[in-house]
């Protein structure tokens, strides 16, 4: 069957889609989402019109579990990025056992579990660490692909999904069956599944400070921005005070929410919710600078001269002042979280155009002449750090940034001048570690892998230079 679609048919497939499931599809995935549109038409014998009415409804939930299937990524194994789990195990855990002395119960959530993995790990790691049998433990699994929680509920497995599992775990808890691999019936029972759609404000499944600790990773990062918050607030409800959140690698709250701490240890990142966070988040007004004009030049103001790298450096640092030459945007990238509508009775771009010509003298004393009120506003905050710095005045630029955190711990800017700062003071473990946090938070910020390169380098760690610098 060879469909010929009307005008903003596909597209409105994809608003579908992203409306029901939160999926986003940028445009050059249309095509996709045409093939699969026309092959479900094929599979019906229906007519456009009528069936992307059928599904703007919500009338064939059967249509929706097999467009779920093609839509989404079910990849997920064992023991899958170890070192989140063992910062759970070796952290978190113990920190949440000793929040719930009293009650002595403990509940965990896998979001978008699929085929179970994840769960299941967690209830093998709470089985090996905290064998006290006085303790409550629950774990949910939900996710939207029933096919996927049905595989989950056999827990039988190909030994492709124990690749990251350690071989004294996979004696204790597994055992072969024919060709499968079948999970420890203890384990088994321990875990409950249930079909969930996040985009659904589930009062079941979303229960006010309910969990511990949530995992929902590689999740966001196929969500629309919209989606995001709305799962991102659902989560911080569902978390009890001082409860954990584990997202995927290449995901962060960035830009989503201010109510989380950001953690990094056992070498990842995870988040811990604050307290009170359930109240509506701090906001706060977005001035008038990209990051990459504001923090490039640092670092080319504060590497030794001397270093064989450094015209490489200045040129790469060149090409990201350039930027400041485009017309400014109205927010920074990834944080476009107002407090409200009003504008800041003051303007940045003054001081903003002469630290582009390089006054930075004068743009300071621009800044530092800004309203009592700017000391809460982060764009001035971190535009105060970076001419601090570019003035060689590293201890009061450092002083900001940690106010700047107070009010935006997410902030990557605050962190890679910090950086810049404890190298300054000859920390070099601190510059790696706000460096990294800097490139985790806007993995599209050059300069702090720049930093980190130049930091390997000089301590002799060529693999890592290389790595950062490329």
């Amino acid at each position: 069957m060879n469909v010929a679609f009307e005008a903003g048919e596909v597209d409105r497939f994809r608003n579908t889609v992203a409306r029901r499931l939160g999926l986003q599809f940028d445009d050059a995935k249309l095509g996709f989402l045409g093939d699969l549109l026309r092959r479900r038409l094929s599979a019906h014998g229906d007519v456009c019109e009528s069936y992307l009415r059928n599904l703007e409804a919500g009338t064939s939930q059967n249509e929706w579990n097999w467009l779920v299937q093609e839509l989404t990524v079910p990849e997920t194994y064992f023991f899958r990025n170890m070192d989140q789990f063992r910062a759970f195990s070796e952290g978190v855990l113990p920190c949440r056992m000793h929040a719930r002395e009293t009650h002595r119960r403990l509940r965990f959530l896998s979001a978008a579990c699929a085929s179970g993995e994840e769960a299941y790990t967690l209830a093998i790691l709470l089985r090996e660490v905290s064998a006290d049998p006085s303790w409550a433990v629950s774990i949910q699994g939900i996710d939207v692909n029933p096919a996927m929680l049905e595989k989950a509920a056999h827990a039988r497995y190909s030994s492709w999904a124990l690749r990251e599992t350690p071989l004294d775990v996979q004696r204790r808890w597994f055992r072969p069956e024919g060709r499968d691999i079948v999970l420890d019936e203890t384990i088994r029972a321990s875990v409950h599944f249930g079909v969930r759609n996040l985009m659904e404000d589930d009062s079941e499944i979303w229960q006010p400070e309910a969990y511990d600790a949530i995992f929902c990773r590689n999740v966001i990062m196929y969500f629309t921005e919209e989606a995001s918050k709305a799962v991102v607030a659902r989560i911080t409800h569902a978390l009890a005070p001082g409860g954990y959140l584990f997202l995927g690698h290449a995901e962060t709250l960035r830009g989503l929410s201010h109510d989380f701490h950001l953690h990094h240890t056992h070498g990842t990142f995870y988040y811990q919710r604050k307290e009170g966070a359930d109240q509506p988040a701090k906001r706060f007004s977005t001035g008038m600078a990209t990051t990459s004009t504001l923090v490039a030049p640092p670092l080319a103001a504060i590497v030794d001269e001397a270093d064989t790298w450094v015209g490489a450096i200045c040129s790469a640092t060149e090409r990201i002042q350039a930027l400041a030459k485009a017309p400014i945007r109205p927010s920074l990238p990834g944080r476009s979280i107002p407090i409200s509508h009003v504008e800041p009775g003051w303007n940045l771009r003054i001081p903003l155009d002469l630290l582009r010509r390089e006054h930075f003298a004068e743009a300071l004393d621009v800044v530092q002449a800004l309203p009592p009120e700017s000391a809460h506003d982060p764009d001035a905050l971190l535009l105060q750090a970076v001419l601090l710095a570019h003035s060689g005045r590293l201890a009061p630029a450092e002083e900001v940034c940690r106010r700047l955190l107070k009010i935006d711990e997410l902030n990557s800017g605050a962190h890679y001048v910090l950086a810049l700062c404890r190298e300054g003071a000859r920390d070099q473990p601190a510059a790696t570690n706000h460096d990294q946090v800097a490139v985790y938070l806007d993995p599209a910020f050059a300069m702090p892998r720049l930093h980190l390169g130049l930091l390997a380098r000089r301590a002799g760690d060529s693999d890592t230079a290389r790595r950062e610098l490329g």
